[in-house]
C-alpha cells in the first residue's frame, strides 16, 4: 500500500538524516490524510498517488518560476525526486500507443481528437496503466495520423 510505503520512506529519511525527504514524505502524509478527512474513508493507492502526483506539479511550477541562482533549486529538485520516486512508472508514449494497439480502430473512428482520447483513457484505466493525459494525446494523434 502507497501510504505505508510512504511511512517506511519517512521513517528511512528520519533514520538517514535527510531532512528534505522526510518533510516532503510527511508532507504528502498529510495530504492524503487530509484527501480521507473529507471523503471520510481510506484512499485507494491511486487516490493517494493522484495527491502525490498534485504535489510533484506544484514543486514543478514553483521550481519554473524560480530564477537558475535561488536558493531553494536544490531542495525543490531532490522533493520532486522522492515524490516522483513512490508513483508507479508511467508509460511513454510509444508504449501507450502499443498498449491502444487493440483499440486502433475505435480511436480512429471517433468522431474527434477529444472521443478518441477519452476511449484511450478508458482503455488504459481499465488495465490499471499509468500515463501522463498529454502523452495519451500524442499516442491518440500518432495512431488517428495526426
Amino acid at each position: 500500500m502507497l501510504v505505508d510505503d510512504i511511512k517506511k520512506r519517512a521513517a528511512e529519511a528520519v533514520k538517514q538524516g535527510d531532512s528534505v525527504a522526510r518533510d516532503v514524505l510527511r508532507l504528502a502524509l498529510g495530504e492524503i490524510q487530509t484527501a480521507e478527512a473529507r471523503k471520510n474513508a481510506a484512499l485507494t493507492d491511486e487516490d493517494a498517488a493522484t495527491a502525490i502526483r498534485k504535489l510533484v506539479k506544484s514543486n514543478e511550477e514553483t521550481l519554473a518560476a524560480l530564477a537558475q541562482d535561488d536558493a531553494r533549486l536544490p531542495s525543490l529538485t531532490r522533493e520532486i525526486e522522492v515524490l516522483t520516486a513512490l508513483l508507479p512508472a508511467q508509460l511513454t508514449v510509444a508504449q501507450i500507443a502499443d498498449a491502444l494497439a487493440a483499440q486502433a480502430e475505435a480511436i480512429k473512428a471517433a468522431k474527434n481528437d477529444g472521443q478518441a482520447t477519452g476511449i484511450a483513457m478508458k482503455h488504459l484505466k481499465a488495465a490499471g496503466a499509468s500515463a501522463n493525459g498529454a502523452d495519451v494525446t500524442a499516442a491518440v494523434k500518432q495512431l488517428r495520423g495526426g
